[in-house]
């Protein structure tokens, strides 16, 4: 399974957006795409300036989307993301793939890279899918990461302390570069399994392959020790250099606002392959489809938490205005006084960049704000339901944390009904509707 394939599925479905007017990687296309933003569609932008090649965005950026990617309703995904990680199937490796159409030297800067926003260091690759092994070749990892061009054949590459800025150290104290391979234009799958939360050693290409019903297949790199999709759009081989670092950034992260400028290493990039016309995969830093890449694993990974401590979770969101990673709505079912907290208490273990959660209860839709803040009014006493956790690891994207230590505070709200008053009293008024009223109503609405 590819990006082309989900393409020609979604067009089906009439799902991409199709301009044809020509537009600049610089602030044009960024522009375009959050305009776009939110649920909006697959974006196809058909003639690019300076360029042969097309670019697609927003393919991710919507939850509906990324649902049919797996072949699975929305009440099922978190069972069926969950199963995936537990059951890692390791996918074919082959001599051929349509990546390996062109192979030729690196210049990177005739890839049509966009430039988002004003303030930004320069141009990034943004949807770069990385895989890499330890030294030893027993440890594999597949994360997405961004990447600044430099010049021709360099990268800076930020590397968050996880499993990749692990294995670069590893590399490092032996003096040794990391051989990487950068995929860019995959399948929703691989995305997701890239974005999720799974132990060091769990290979994420594993993961998108039980997502993809055993339908990946890998290509291993001409150059360097890497392994790419092979129905990959692009892929650079390179290395992360063990001692060449360079200013990276600023550069807009999942909040909106800017990252700070840091030392991050140099990636030398050594060969590309690529499909003969290779379509540019594009991702918004801050829009829906970072959101929700970044979000719902760790919307997965409450899920399955809170689900270990009270009878029933109906369903979890990182919601937009929290940027998709700081605020989190749970809806459970309640037995007893106190599961709220519990709840609260599981979700900010699984998620440690967590800020702010609100419990409700199963008649409240997460997805809508104005619902979450009627349970908050009508259910929550700040003196009985409240939960603040004072001076522990929360997220650097946070402005207001500490961006030294990444100390915060974090505050839980439990918006569930209290089992001390009668169920009555917070019920919603509901109005009697006839099948007469229904078709009237509809007649009135022009439907």
């Amino acid at each position: 399974m590819s990006l082309r394939n989900f393409l020609e599925q979604m067009e089906a479905k009439n799902e991409v957006f199709h301009i044809k007017d020509e537009v600049s990687t610089n602030f044009e296309i960024s522009y375009i795409m959050k305009k776009f933003d939110n649920n909006g569609p697959i974006l196809m932008f058909e003639k690019v300036e300076g360029s042969e090649t097309k670019i697609v965005a927003n393919v991710c950026g919507a939850r509906k989307r990324i649902c049919e990617a797996l072949g699975v309703e929305q009440e099922k995904f978190y069972q069926r993301l969950l199963e995936a990680w537990r059951s890692p199937k390791k996918p074919k490796v082959v001599e051929d793939g349509a990546v390996k159409e062109v192979i030729e030297e690196p210049d990177l800067l005739r890839i049509p890279v966009l430039t988002h926003f004003e303030k930004d260091a320069g141009a990034y690759i943004t949807s770069a899918v990385v895989h890499a092994k330890s030294l030893d070749g027993t440890i594999e990892n597949v994360s997405i990461h961004r990447l600044q061009i430099l010049d021709e054949k360099h990268l800076a590459i930020r590397l968050v302390p996880r499993h990749l800025y692990k294995l670069w150290r590893m590399a490092k104290e032996a003096e040794v570069d990391l051989d990487i391979a950068v995929s860019i234009g995959v399948h929703p799958a691989v995305m997701l399994a890239a974005s999720s939360p799974l132990p060091l050693g769990v290979n994420e290409f594993d993961i998108a392959n039980t997502l993809l019903n055993d339908s990946l297949r890998l290509i291993k790199c001409k150059y360097v020790d890497a392994y790419a999709p092979a129905d990959a759009e692009l892929v650079l081989e390179g290395r992360i250099s063990a001692s060449k670092e360079v200013p990276e950034g600023p550069f807009v992260d999942i909040t909106g606002t800017y990252d700070v400028e840091r030392k991050q290493p140099v990636v030398e990039v050594v060969n590309v392959m690529h499909r003969g016309d290779y379509i540019y995969q594009a991702l918004l830093p801050s829009g829906a489809e970072h959101k929700l890449l970044m979000g719902i694993p760790f919307e997965t990974a409450i899920y399955e938490a809170v689900s270990k401590v009270v009878p029933k979770v109906y369903a979890v969101n990182l919601s937009i205005g929290g940027s998709g990673w700081l605020h989190a709505i749970i809806s459970i079912e309640k037995q007893l006084d106190g599961d709220g907290k519990n709840a609260l208490l599981a979700a900010f273990a699984a998620h440690p960049s967590l800020k702010h959660a609100v419990v409700v209860d199963s008649d409240i839709n997460v997805f809508d704000i104005s619902e979450v803040e009627w349970a908050i009014a009508t259910r929550f006493q700040a003196c009985e339901d409240l939960l603040i956790i004072e001076n522990v690891r929360g997220s650097t994207l946070d402005s207001s944390a500490n961006q030294e230590t990444g100390l915060t505070s974090k505050m839980g709200i439990d918006a569930t009904k209290p089992l001390t008053k009668p169920k009555e009293k917070f019920e919603r008024a509901k109005i009697p509707v006839s099948k007469r009223m229904e078709e009237l109503t509809r007649k009135l609405l022009g439907e």
